[in-house]
């Protein structure tokens, strides 16, 4: 059994190694950017890069397992446990928003290409990413939606599109629009208020 020093060591390296490949990704793109070039910047051997990652796709996809577990980490456990459900919709909206602005989106533009045309990164990501947090999002309507806090919906297609949402907004705002590039802090809101409200004339 692995001790938990060396556990710790085993950890600290990968982290220092999935840092250095993210910059790296962001900075070259997927395709330009080599194992070499991230042990150059990760200072370690090119070797010791593949102790521990198979290869480039296996690194992205520790990437985003990273961005995923790090916003479940900032979760507002106190906001999901309260009936005000703009407060959860806006607080669910905002930590996906939050981590892909972390490193002003060239890492999410990366991502986002590169998933648009590698079938085995797709597939990853469909098993590792959407598929788990899609699953985890379905819970919590379902959740609302037992406390009488959300009217009957098809839970699994409503979340669906407001995955769609999210990416959209993403999409707008790697190509630079300007309105959703200026109001990104709001977007949580502006997106949780037309869940909530809609745009009829008649919503509250």
């Amino acid at each position: 059994m692995t001790a938990p020093t060396q556990q710790q060591l085993i950890a600290a390296r990968q982290s220092q190694i999935l840092d250095a490949a993210a910059r790296v990704f962001a900075e070259k793109g997927f395709h330009l950017t080599t194992i070499k070039d991230i042990a150059r910047a990760a200072g370690t051997a090119d070797g010791t890069i593949y102790n521990y990652f198979a290869n480039k796709t296996a690194l992205l996809i520790a990437i985003l397992d990273r961005m995923r577990d790090q916003m479940m980490q900032n979760v507002d456990l106190d906001v999901f446990a309260s009936q005000d459900v703009r407060a959860i919709l806006r607080a669910f909206l905002a930590h996906p928003l939050t981590a892909l602005q972390a490193d002003d989106f060239a890492l999410a533009r990366v991502i986002m290409s590169e998933t648009a045309v590698n079938p085995e990164l797709r597939t990853l990501y469909e098993q590792k990413i959407l598929q788990p947090t899609l699953a985890a999002a379905e819970t919590l309507l379902q959740t609302l939606a037992a406390q009488g806090l959300i009217r009957p919906v098809n839970i699994p297609l409503t979340i669906r599109v407001i995955s769609g949402m999210v990416w959209g907004a993403l999409f707008q705002r790697i190509a630079g629009e300007a309105l959703i590039t200026a109001a990104w802090e709001t977007l949580p809101d502006a997106i949780a208020d037309l869940l909530i409200y809609g745009i009829g004339a008649d919503a509250e």
